[in-house]
């Protein structure tokens, strides 16, 4: 009886399933909504308050459950219906008419449901994606309308879609469209004829390409969402504007460049930003940041007052550099060129030149920060390019092919403390970036010809017997007055002289290199080993990290391993060390009579200089036993020149020892500071003597050069 019972009701089911006719539902649901507004007397009622939201839902479940009743890829009829009685281009029009209250958002929502749960490719259709781009145009025109949230919900379902179908992007921004009697099943012949990149449709003679818009479309959607002030909208539109410039097609990012402002918005925005940023931000501000994460902004950025500016515009140059680093090639160098046009040169260059000594310090900090931020190939290429110029034959002292390059290296040796200290920080920072050029140009190409070396008839592949390569280099010195006078027995007098035996052409092993930079500090001026901190290890451990990022990032660059052998060196002209090494030497020679931050970055830039794994990079800063020639100098003789002049200055200083002991101790914060006479010559040289166990550290992590001379 149960069983027969349970049989009739199944039966009845069955029977009433086929009576539920999902087209005329959905009409009945589309007809609701149209009559409400013939039927409406009160204007002021929101449509959540309506009965359009629920009729919106209704019509979405029957699209969803109608599209699995049939096989994959043909509509049904109430699809269909949408598409030939133009219901979305009803709704965008409601939409922008916003009537009743709230409509919009019901329509964003709607549109952003529909296309995210039907699978069917609909945006092919002129019926649908004209209807997108009204409500795209509608978003662009009211940021901060209070719909962000809708909005990014919509832009990230094209986005979605266009990832999935990277030809939609042609229709969303060209105005590419189908004809509206096409059926699915032929939308993939269709796509095949449509998609050109100069804008052309040889297999659609109904598709009309427009011209680039000013008006709003995805892209400045997106762009828009960007700024937004509310973190998970701007997060999320990052996000989606970075899944689409990383498409792969090189049809869709041919068109986003030539049919979107995309370029100019991106590049605008960084203008704006850096526009903010308050003419009195202190320098020292910028060059302590730390590099800035786009993701992790508003996490507290804000905490000091005046560095919110700094941290949106580091922000966005970040996010910049990431889009650049992902986007299809041809976006990464639009963008890449959009930025160096009017930010490089449309505002950098012209305060990087201006004459104003506070300008010129602020504009050189805030390019510390932007190279600091940037590693995208592309993008750095252009900043490299943009501050150094292309040159990469030798310079010549006059040369001055690149007014800008000529302007920030003269800034390193500026008479304002300030602005040298920023430029080189400009310069280390520079060096730490992965790009042969930098290094080429400032230079290496000044060292190929190895004209640094005198070059004896006797012996034309070879610098001679160390021992008489070391009376030829150091006879002037060791009969100077500066260099022993009253210190008879000092060590360095005699750390320079090599062992009979030892290794022709003036290489030296590394145990006698690195004993040549360890002594050449002589005992009167040391004070390390009278301080806990002042141990050799800690250099030794930092050169290990240091010296293994310049070869990483050389290691793409194919720089000879070994030496270029003399007998095809023809320098053609007097060596000239280059503009940038001269103002590094000259800055070193006064290290005694400079600031001690100053000094410190200095050593710092020539310490990475002496990292590269270049062989001629290598012997001209490292190698202690070069047979320089006439008129040459190298850094060993530099410092060999300082050292002579200290031992003389430091005679005139009743207990120089026990002073300069304490200005040690004070710089490491033992004791507690104190105004004393000589205080700039005592720290210059407790800089010196770090910066020889730098360098000893270097030569002993970098190991022995390889190959002949």
């Amino acid at each position: 009886m149960l069983s027969r019972l349970g049989a009739l009701l199944q039966q009845a089911v069955e029977t009433r399933e086929p009576s539920v006719d999902l087209l005329e539902a959905f009409t009945e649901h589309w007809k609701g909504i149209t009559g409400y507004y013939l039927e409406a007397t009160d204007e002021s009622i929101p449509a959540r308050q309506t009965d359009i939201p629920w009729r919106l839902k209704q019509m979405l479940d029957i699209l969803v459950y109608e599209e699995k009743q049939f096989p994959a890829g043909e509509a049904g009829p109430c699809l269909e219906y949408l598409l030939q009685h133009k219901v979305l281009e009803t709704l965008s029009t409601l939409g922008k008419a916003e009537y009743p209250p709230g409509m919009r958002q019901q329509v964003l929502l709607f549109f952003s449901r529909v296309l995210g749960q039907v699978q069917h490719p609909l945006l092919h259709y002129l019926n649908v994606h004209r209807p997108v781009k009204k409500l795209l145009q509608l978003s662009g025109d009211r940021l901060g309308s209070g719909l962000e949230k809708e909005e990014v919900q919509f832009v990230a379902v094209l986005c979605m879609k266009i990832k999935q179908d990277p030809t939609l992007l042609t229709y969303l921004l060209e105005g590419k469209s189908i004809p509206n009697g096409t059926t699915v099943q032929a939308l993939p012949a269709m796509e095949e004829g449509t998609e050109h990149p100069s804008g052309t449709a040889t297999g659609s003679p109904r598709a009309e390409p427009s011209p680039p818009r000013r008006d709003h479309n995805l892209v400045t959607s997106l762009v828009g969402l960007c700024k937004s002030k509310k973190s998970r909208v701007a997060m999320k539109a990052r996000e989606n504007l970075l899944l689409l410039v990383g498409l792969a097609q090189e049809t869709a990012a041919a068109c986003l460049v030539r049919s979107s402002t995309l370029c100019p918005l991106l590049a605008q925005h960084l203008c704006d930003l850096y526009s903010t940023v308050p003419v009195g931000t202190d320098p020292a501000d910028v060059l302590t940041m730390e590099r800035t994460s786009w993701r992790s902004q508003g996490a507290g950025d804000g905490a000091v007052a005046g560095k919110e500016s700094l941290a949106a515009f580091f922000g966005w140059l970040d996010y910049l550099d990431e889009l650049v680093l992902g986007a299809q090639p041809v976006v990464a160098d639009a963008v890449a060129e959009a930025v160096e046009e009017m930010f490089f040169q449309g505002i950098l260059q012209p305060q990087l030149l201006q004459m104003s000594e506070l300008a010129v310090l602020s504009a050189t900090a805030m390019l510390v920060g932007t190279v600091r931020q940037i590693r995208a190939p592309a993008l750095l290429r252009r900043l490299v390019l943009f501050l150094l110029g292309p040159d990469q034959h030798p310079e010549s002292p006059r040369d001055a092919s690149h007014p800008l390059r000529t302007h920030l290296i003269d800034r390193c040796n500026h008479l304002c403390d300030e602005i040298s200290l920023a430029s080189l920080q400009l310069f280390e920072q520079l060096l730490q970036k992965p790009h042969e050029h930098i290094t080429r140009n400032l230079v290496l190409r000044n060292l190929e010809a190895r004209g640094y070396l005198q070059q004896t008839p006797l012996v034309p592949e070879e610098r001679g017997p160390p021992e008489l390569e070391h009376e030829e280099d150091g006879l002037d010195l060791e009969e100077d007055p500066y260099f022993t006078d009253g210190f008879p027995g000092a060590s360095f007098g005699t750390a320079k002289k090599l062992p009979s035996g030892s290794a022709p052409s003036g290489k030296g092993q590394v145990s006698e290199v690195v004993s040549s930079f360890l002594c050449l500090v002589p005992e009167e001026a040391k004070t390390s080993s009278r301080v806990e901190e002042g141990g050799y290890d800690t250099y030794v451990h930092d050169a290990l990290g240091m010296v293994q990022a310049c070869r990483d990032s050389a290691a793409p660059w194919g720089w000879p391993r070994a030496p270029r052998p003399l007998d095809s060196c023809h320098p053609e002209l007097v060596f000239y060390e280059g503009h940038f090494l001269k103002v590094l030497f000259d800055r070193m020679a006064r290290i005694l009579d400079q600031p001690y931050s100053l000094n410190l970055q200095v050593t710092s830039v020539l310490s990475r200089l002496a990292a590269f794994p270049h062989p001629h990079l290598h012997e001209y800063l490292l190698d202690p036993y070069l047979s320089l020639a006439p008129g040459c100098r190298s850094l060993f003789s530099i410092l060999v020149r300082v050292i002579g002049d200290l031992m003389q200055r430091l005679q005139r200083v009743p207990q120089f020892r026990a002073k300069l002991l304490l200005v040690r101790q004070q710089l490491l914060g033992l004791v507690p500071g104190e105004q004393m006479d000589h205080t700039m010559l005592f720290k210059g040289v407790v800089v010196l003597e770090e910066f020889c166990k730098e360098l000893a550290a270097i030569t002993l992590v970098k190991g022995p050069p390889e190959g002949p001379p």
